[in-house]
């Protein structure tokens, strides 16, 4: 074992969800998760999930999402909210850099996806 094998924790599965084969890739770094979701085995677009300071409930947080690379569209937005505010929550509210490729991002696709990731848990 290497001393890069215990800076750096990473864990990486692959579904089937709905027909397609869905890829997922969780890394945990000192500040942020970084997290891959592909049905196309590329990163497509990038988004920074991070938890948001002027919040005024604690115990129930907001985060606010932002489009690094790749196409900023509200369904970008949407999704990313969905699939990783869990992982950020989970993760002492650590900001979630999330690598997002989707075919299909129906409701159901979505749940399942959150699961394939839960699976890769490294935080």
């Amino acid at each position: 074992m290497s001393s890069l094998d215990t800076v750096i924790k990473s864990r990486q599965k692959e579904n089937e969800i709905n027909g397609i084969l869905t890829q997922v890739v969780c890394t945990e770094f000192s500040n942020y998760i970084f997290v891959v979701l592909t049905q196309y085995g590329k990163i497509g677009s990038l988004i920074s999930i991070t938890p948001d300071s002027r919040s005024t409930d604690i115990s129930t947080p907001t985060f606010s999402t932002k489009v690094l690379l790749g196409k900023d569209e509200p369904l970008t937005h949407v999704c990313a909210k969905n699939l990783a505010t869990f992982v950020s929550q989970e993760a002492s509210n650590r900001p979630v850099l999330l690598g997002l490729a989707l075919k299909d991002s129906s409701i159901d696709a979505i749940k399942q996806m959150k699961e394939l990731i839960r699976s890769c848990q490294v935080w």
